[in-house]
């Protein structure tokens, strides 16, 4: 649950001071063992949300333009952290691939069948309280975040602004310590791992592009299986040929939703999601493209199964994406047989985030989600693997053992 602070707290300690560390960690860490191997590393950015409900008059005063999203300096966020001293805002580790990641790792813990999946993420995180402040929430979550704190880096953040209408108006800034390098922790995390998971928004990111060429090509050479998400239409838009470089060349699975894999096949919007799917599977072996309430499209190999959404009372939609992506990872390491299975359990852990506040999925309901799944690590149908063609001893060992 995210925590609540004044504005005057976070503007003191993490805006001003943000290149100072203090010499105890103000979240307290926890001490858990690192696991010898990984199901999953994400690589991605690491962010801090700040989210707060405010008026329209306050968008005014600030120049805001009501629903928009843009990229802000280190000046402008403490100008609008100073116009919110005195309301109450939330606080949390946020960021599309980390919902992804916390939801994985809850299913994991939440099966009472099998053993718990180990999760980690790499990204870039200042030396400064919002920094500690992101690994702890991770950790806790059962994430471990494997890279260490810049040092007198500041951490990444989004402000969050909702109005009375509902639409959001999201500042981010990318802190000092955005910039996410190939180095001997990312290579060795990778060399340990099943998955690679890549977020999108790190084409943002400049300096950052060549790292993810290099961690696609040591997963791939390492025979581990890369996932790509598009994060992000206007993102996709771009940097569209670095996408399609690094998903040719290494990536086996696409996670998108209607409008992003529109764009990457420069498709327009008449076209349908299921074309844009069976397009991007040409290239790519495993494609999963969401299309809100109106169900989802799993491409393997040419096939393209439709998904239909799984029923519920819409709540907030914000994060359904990232938690179909969780399902649908889940269900190919717990061995789910055919692509319909795996596709009708994403669909139901999304449908769970979009019937409930906050983008995260709650542990309550991850076990029953996880409970509901049968086992399948005795007798593991591998056909999806199988027609992935991914019959490497390396990825047999890595995926199929689960």
């Amino acid at each position: 649950m995210a925590h609540e602070f004044s504005a005057s707290i976070c503007e003191g300690s993490q805006v001003h001071g943000e290149a100072q560390r203090t010499e105890e960690q103000p979240y307290g860490i926890p001490d858990k063992e690192v696991p010898k191997r990984w199901d999953v590393v994400g690589l991605g950015q690491a962010m801090v949300d700040f989210s707060g409900t405010v008026g329209d008059d306050f968008l005014e005063e600030l120049g805001l333009v009501k629903g928009t999203r843009k990229v802000v300096g280190h000046e402008e966020r403490g100008k609008v952290l100073r116009a919110l001293d005195g309301r109450h805002y939330k606080l949390s580790a946020g960021g599309s691939l980390s919902n992804t990641l916390v939801a994985l790792a809850r299913l994991g813990f939440g099966s009472s069948q099998n053993s718990a999946q180990n999760v980690a993420m790499t990204g870039s995180v200042g030396s400064d309280a919002l920094g500690d402040f992101y690994r702890t929430k991770l950790l806790r979550a059962n994430v471990h975040f494997l890279s260490q704190p810049v040092v007198e880096g500041t951490t990444g953040t989004v402000i969050v602004l909702t109005t009375p209408d509902a639409q959001r108006t999201m500042l981010s800034y990318q802190g000092m310590s955005s910039i996410v390098n190939f180095d001997s922790a990312l290579a060795n995390a990778i060399s340990k791992s099943r998955v690679l998971v890549v977020e999108g928004y790190l084409w943002e990111i400049n300096q950052t592009i060549e790292a993810i060429a290099q961690a696609c090509e040591a997963a791939r050479q390492q025979g581990v299986l890369v996932a790509l998400t598009a994060s992000d239409v206007s993102c996709v838009t771009r940097h569209r040929q670095q996408f399609w470089d690094v998903m040719c060349q290494s990536t086996d699975i696409l996670f998108a939703n209607a409008d992003e894999a529109r764009a990457l096949c420069a498709f327009g919007d008449d076209s349908t999601p299921e074309q844009a799917t069976k397009h991007l599977n040409q290239f790519c072996p495993l494609v999963s493209v969401t299309d809100g309430p109106r169900g989802s499209y799993i491409g393997l190999r040419g096939e393209v199964v439709f998904i239909p959404p799984a029923p519920c009372v819409p709540v907030d939609t914000c994060g359904a994406g990232d938690a179909y992506a969780a399902g649908v990872l889940y269900g190919l390491l717990r061995g789910v047989p055919d692509v319909k299975g795996m596709g009708d359990l994403a669909a139901r852990v999304a449908a769970v985030v979009v019937g409930q506040q906050g983008t995260r999925l709650k542990e309550e309901a991850a076990l029953e989600l996880a409970e509901s799944v049968n086992s399948l690590s005795d007798l593991l149908d591998n056909r999806i693997m199988e027609l992935m063609g991914m019959k490497d001893e390396v990825v047999s060992e890595r995926i199929s053992s689960v």
